[in-house]
């Protein structure tokens, strides 16, 4: 007997093989501009799930407006690595550890907690060297040292930093409140995988966070607009810091698109913000949720397919994104024997 509250998915990617279609992944997307009005959508908008790392940007939102970063001197590429989901890459180490020594603390300070690189050249020197994992590579060391930074501002306790009940944790849930416009006893909460809380609202809910991101209202704070325009600059100009130097779509699309911010989220999970332009003069802000939680072949063909249908990507950068639009469906012979492809058309 089927459930009639479960959200009913749209199909969105066929995997073909010869002359049919062996699997498809189902999930929501949808646009909203600045006002929060659908421009487009496919699926259920309203279906609640957690923004994952999704949050990230939104998370550090607190850590600008208060003045904790400018406290710890944090350059814009500190900035852009509190905002992502890192590949563990020397260079993000590297980053880390000097926003560390700035707040006058060590690694020992994080609570993220170590696991392999998603740099397949950081992971294979780790195992050809048989060293563990360090925590600074965990993709989230970046963002936890911004909530160390401002719970130390906020005269909060460090060794509580990722407690829901510590300031940190309290102004970043005011943030969430205040972008997603849901009430916080409405907003659901988990642990994310990184121990932090995480938390849920509708697929809706999250592009409208993104466009607020790119186009803050009037109705907020000087402060808060002032840290959303520093953030989204730190991510455009460092998009490596908040993907990788290589095969990372936030990066690539933030190298190759203009005016656009974007970040990877868990679970199928991808978010996307467009800054204000003659076709969007409000922003907007893209979210969507692969249903399955696949994260490898579909919410990326997803992500490419919703931005050109909705004219965010020309003919050139589409192009330019094709790694990442469409993947061969290989035999271990590495004949090419069918694909994964988008299979829809938003509702615009």
């Amino acid at each position: 007997m089927e459930d009639d509250n479960i959200p009913t998915p749209a199909p969105l990617v066929e995997v073909t093989r010869g002359s049919i279609t062996e699997s498809r992944h189902r999930g929501h997307v949808v646009a909203v501009d600045g006002s929060g009005q659908i421009v487009a959508r496919l699926g259920a908008p309203e279906t609640v799930t957690y923004l994952r790392s999704s949050a990230k940007p939104l998370q550090a939102v607190p850590l600008v407006a208060t003045g904790a970063a400018d406290r710890f001197k944090f350059t814009p590429q500190e900035i852009a690595v509190a905002c992502g989901s890192h590949s563990g890459e020397p260079l993000h180490e590297e980053t880390v550890a000097a926003m560390l020594r700035k707040t006058g603390l060590d690694m020992s300070a994080l609570k993220c907690g170590a696991h392999e690189p998603f740099s397949k050249e950081a992971a294979l020197e780790l195992r050809e060297h048989g060293v563990e994992p360090r925590v600074l590579q965990n993709n989230c060391s970046g963002k936890h040292t911004g909530m160390l930074a401002l719970a130390l501002h906020l005269g909060g306790a460090t060794e509580t930093y990722d407690q829901p009940d510590n300031p940190a944790q309290l102004a970043i849930a005011r943030t969430i409140e205040q972008f997603s416009g849901v009430p916080r006893e409405d907003i659901a909460v988990g642990v994310d995988g990184c121990g932090v809380p995480v938390f849920g609202v509708t697929v809706r809910a999250m592009a409208l966070m993104y466009a607020r991101l790119v186009a803050p209202p009037g109705s907020f704070g000087a402060e808060t607009r002032a840290a959303c325009a520093r953030i989204v600059a730190a991510m455009r100009a460092h998009p490596e810091l908040v993907g990788g130097t290589r095969e990372r779509l936030d990066t690539e699309l933030m190298r190759v698109a203009a005016g656009v911010i974007s970040k990877v989220g868990a679970e199928g999970v991808y978010t996307v913000g467009v800054e204000p332009s003659a076709r969007w003069p409000r922003g907007l802000g893209l979210a969507l949720k692969i249903e399955d939680g696949e994260d490898r072949r579909a919410r990326p063909t997803v992500v490419i397919e919703s931005l050109r249908q909705l004219g965010v990507l020309d003919d050139a950068t589409f192009e330019q994104l094709a790694p990442y639009s469409k993947f061969v469906v290989s035999n271990h012979c590495g004949d090419a024997v069918g694909e994964v492809r988008a299979s829809f058309e938003l509702k615009q």
